[in-house]
C-alpha cells in the first residue's frame, strides 16, 4: 500500500483525461467469478490497452460479498431494485480526435465482451470525470492497495440535470474536504439514451430502466471502513442529508476488491502490456529486465 500523508494530493494527474466513459459490467451467470475476473484482467484488458487513441483504461473490480454500510440508508432514497454488477471501467481520451481513432477501431474490443459480459453500458462523459482528491501515491495500482474504496452510484430525483450536478459537485467538494477522505472523484454523465445502447457490443445487454438513466458516480477511499463509518455519523456528512433527499432518488454502492491501470497518458503500463496477474509476479520478484525498453519494444512490436 503506498499512501502519502494527508498534505499531498495527487489530483492533478487526472488532468490530461479530458474526454471519459464509465461503464457498468456485469458478468454472465455461469462464469465463475474468478474465471471471470482473470479473463477480464489478463485477456481482455490487454486487447483493450493496445486499441489505438486511448489515453486511459481503468478496470475497478467490484466484491459482490462485501456489504459492510458502504453507503447509509438515508430515509426517503432507496437502493436502484436488482442492481448487481462486477465492475465499472473508465475509458478515456485526451482529445476528441483520439477518442474517433479509438471508436473507429473498437469493433475488435466489443466482439470479445460476449465472452464474459453479461451487460454492460457505457456512460459518456464528454466532459472528463473530476478527481477533487487524491491521496494515493501510486499513479498505476494494479491490484488490492489495502484502501477501502468504493464506488456509490446516486440516482436524479428531478431530472434536473444542472441542478444535479451543482449538487453533486458540492457535495463531492465538502466529502474531499475532509481528512478521511483519501479519494474523491466524481463522474457526471450524460443521461443515457436507450435507443441509442452503448457500447454496441453484440450479444450483450446494454439497456436500463428510467432510473438508471440520469445517475452520479461517486468514487471514494478512506483509510479503513471504520474511518468511512466514522465519517458518516461526523458532522460534516450529516449536514448534506436534508439536500440528498431533496435531489437523490436512489443509492447503491459497490465495494472495489481491486483497482488494475492498463494505460495512464496513452502509454502503456506493465499490467497493459503483459496482463495484470503477470505484472503482479514482475513487480513481486523485482524482474526489472522484464520491464525494460527492449523487452517492453519486443513484447509490444515483435522487434528488438
Amino acid at each position: 500500500m503506498s499512501i502519502s500523508s494527508n498534505d499531498t494530493n495527487f489530483a492533478a494527474r487526472d488532468a490530461a483525461v479530458a474526454i471519459n466513459t464509465y461503464t457498468t459490467v456485469l458478468r454472465r451467470p455461469k462464469v465463475p467469478h474468478e474465471t471471470f475476473a482473470n479473463y477480464w484482467r489478463d485477456v481482455h484488458g490487454p486487447l483493450c490497452s493496445r486499441i489505438p487513441g486511448l489515453g486511459w483504461y481503468v478496470q475497478n473490480h467490484f466484491n459482490r460479498e462485501q456489504d459492510a454500510h458502504l453507503w447509509p440508508e438515508i430515509d426517503g432514497v432507496s437502493p436502484f431494485e436488482n442492481y448487481v454488477l462486477d465492475g465499472g471501467v473508465e475509458i478515456g481520451f485526451e482529445t476528441a480526435a483520439d477518442q474517433e481513432e479509438f471508436n473507429d477501431a473498437c469493433s475488435i474490443l466489443f466482439a470479445d465482451e460476449q465472452n464474459m459480459f453479461a451487460a454492460t453500458v457505457a456512460y459518456a462523459l464528454p466532459k472528463g470525470s473530476t478527481t477533487l482528491i487524491d491521496r494515493s501515491a501510486d499513479p498505476v495500482p494494479n491490484g488490492d492497495d489495502g484502501l477501502d474504496r468504493i464506488h456509490v452510484h446516486l440516482g436524479s430525483r428531478t431530472g434536473d440535470a444542472f441542478a444535479f450536478a451543482t449538487f453533486m459537485t458540492n457535495l463531492a467538494e465538502k466529502i474531499s474536504s475532509d481528512p478521511a477522505a483519501m479519494k474523491v472523484r466524481l463522474h457526471l454523465p450524460d443521461v443515457y439514451d436507450n435507443a441509442k445502447p452503448a457500447p454496441p457490443a453484440p450479444g450483450v445487454d446494454h439497456t436500463v430502466p428510467d432510473e438508471r438513466r440520469h445517475i452520479a458516480v461517486l468514487e471514494l477511499a478512506f483509510a479503513s471502513p471504520l474511518a468511512r463509518r466514522q465519517f458518516y455519523g461526523g458532522d460534516l456528512f450529516q449536514s448534506t442529508l436534508s439536500d440528498q433527499k431533496a435531489q437523490i432518488s436512489h443509492a447503491t454502492a459497490f465495494a472495489v476488491s481491486g483497482i488494475y491501470t492498463f494505460v495512464r497518458d496513452k502509454l502503456l503500463t506493465t499490467a497493459g502490456l503483459r496482463g495484470s496477474r503477470q505484472a503482479q509476479l514482475i513487480e513481486t520478484l523485482g524482474a526489472a529486465n522484464q520491464v525494460s525498453d527492449d523487452v517492453r519494444t519486443l513484447l509490444h512490436k515483435g522487434e528488438l
